[in-house]
């Protein structure tokens, strides 16, 4: 996993303060990285940079690649900061062009207009001409974040730079995992700037999970039977489709037995078991997805509250007040979707916020859920899956709009559940659970609509 961070400027200037490394230099470095990152078939280039020091990193890529290339900049506000101008008159000094309005069509466009400065909403020009930009047919590159982006991964124009590359400078930044902005960041590249990561870099409690993070489930001892591997009940509800679903994928990773606990009568695969009760080798129970109101709450609060066993739960109990008791309990991984989350919120007392205030501010919100309830593993789902857990929160990126399907998160939640069953500690099993979630509709080779919650469970067995 990478260390992700909320703004770099502390570390830009412990760059200055113990490595005797000036402004300067770090753009040179900047500049380098956005020269590295332009694709290959770079014909016709054209570089809009504003008046700051993204800016300034534009003005110096533009000065590195000329004359190799056909290139233009094109600066439509003047040039304010000390770097932008220092960059400005060396760009001039060689000869770099720069024009004063864009014509013609470019193969690549480089986005150096605001950056992670932003701090306002764009003015009607500048919005214009982020239009105009994403309206060309180019390659398309952003400088540290996409201009109409601001810190926080809030929206502050109408449109934002439309990225096919982010290409940020000396760590990650917590605003490019926004769910808001996933569809403006494209592939996120990290440059150094002038020393490694781990010396530029600080402690951090926010970190993106990579690949190498799912730890599956292999089966390395051979004198076993299926009790070594856990015992999982999922407890099914009025939709019990939705617990057949969470049923099958924790089967299908790894779990040595699994049981639907059936509140009626239904026909279950034949590789599953059922029963009218939990088993009482039971060793994590799966609750919540499809539940509605097949139990009364007083049954839910003595069965949610009395039992020990690691437990998953997830969909409808967020709106029940009996979660109030439940977050207490050791050993639990909670699952919720957006609108579930914002009920549990207003539930807890927390916050009583709507969706859209929740999106805007999804890292704020699951920070604060997770002060209150630190043995808890909140995961919540979204473009960018968070992980909440004891002050540190984990970002789970590799998702995508195949996952925005109807039994997708019961799969997830199987997942997990099925590793908890296993004897995974609860955010172990979310970490690799969401991962192989979002893993096997990566590998997916079909249609991208056509992904079922089947095709998932098959895609699991295949990492």
């Amino acid at each position: 996993m990478q260390r992700v961070f909320k703004e770099v400027g502390t570390l830009d200037k412990k760059c200055y303060e113990m490595y005797h490394m000036s402004e300067d230099l770090l753009m040179e470095h900047a500049a380098l990285g956005l020269k590295a990152a332009l694709p290959k078939e770079r014909k016709r280039i054209l570089i809009v940079a504003g008046v700051g020091n993204n800016g300034a990193d534009g003005i110096a890529l533009a000065r590195l690649i000329h004359p190799y290339h056909d290139s233009a900049l094109y600066i439509p506000d003047g040039v304010k900061s000390q770097m932008a101008k220092l960059q400005l008159k060396r760009a001039q000094a060689i000869g770099v062009n720069i024009v004063e309005k864009i014509e013609g069509s470019f193969d690549v466009i480089v986005d150096a207009l605001f950056g992670s400065g932003l701090s306002r909403p764009l003015d009607s020009s500048s919005e214009e001409l982020i239009m105009i930009l994403n309206e060309m047919q180019a390659y398309k590159l952003s400088c540290d974040i996409p201009s109409g982006i601001n810190l926080e991964g809030q929206i502050m124009s109408k449109t934002p730079f439309l990225a096919h590359k982010t290409v940020t400078m000396g760590a990650l930044k917590e605003a490019l995992f926004a769910d808001n902005v996933k569809d403006y960041v494209g592939e996120i590249v990290c440059v150094d700037l002038g020393v490694d990561s781990a010396l530029y870099e600080d402690e951090s409690d926010t970190f993106l999970l990579e690949k190498s993070d799912m730890k599956l489930p292999y089966r390395l001892l051979q004198n076993t039977h299926k009790g070594h591997f856990g015992h999982l009940a999922v407890i099914a509800g009025l939709k019990q489709g939705a617990a057949v679903l969470a049923a099958k994928a924790a089967l299908a990773f790894g779990a040595g037995l699994v049981t639907v606990v059936e509140n009626e009568p239904y026909v279950i695969p034949p590789e599953l078991m059922s029963s009218s009760s939990h088993p009482e080798n039971t060793s994590a129970f799966c609750i919540g997805m499809g539940l509605g109101n097949a139990y009364d709450d007083e049954y839910l609060a003595q069965f949610l509250t009395y039992h020990d066993k690691p437990m998953l739960v997830d969909a409808d109990l967020f709106y029940n007040a009996i979660m109030i008791d439940v977050l207490k309990r050791k050993s639990l991984v909670i699952t919720p979707h957006p609108k579930e989350f914002v009920a549990l919120l207003k539930l807890t007392g927390i916050a009583d916020i709507s969706i859209e205030e929740l999106q805007q501010r999804r890292f704020f919100y699951a920070r604060e859920f997770s002060k209150n309830y630190l043995e808890v593993v909140l995961l919540l789902k979204g473009a960018n899956t968070l992980i909440a857990h004891q002050n540190k929160t984990y970002i789970q990126a590799l998702g995508s709009s195949l996952l925005s399907k109807g039994g997708s998160g019961d799969v997830l939640g199987g997942l997990i559940a099925g590793l908890l069953a296993q004897g995974y500690a609860p955010l172990d099993a979310a970490i690799t659970g969401t991962l192989a979630h979002a893993l096997s509709a990566k590998n997916f080779s079909k249609n991208s609509y056509a992904l079922t919650p089947d095709d998932l469970i098959e895609g699991v067995k295949c990492l």
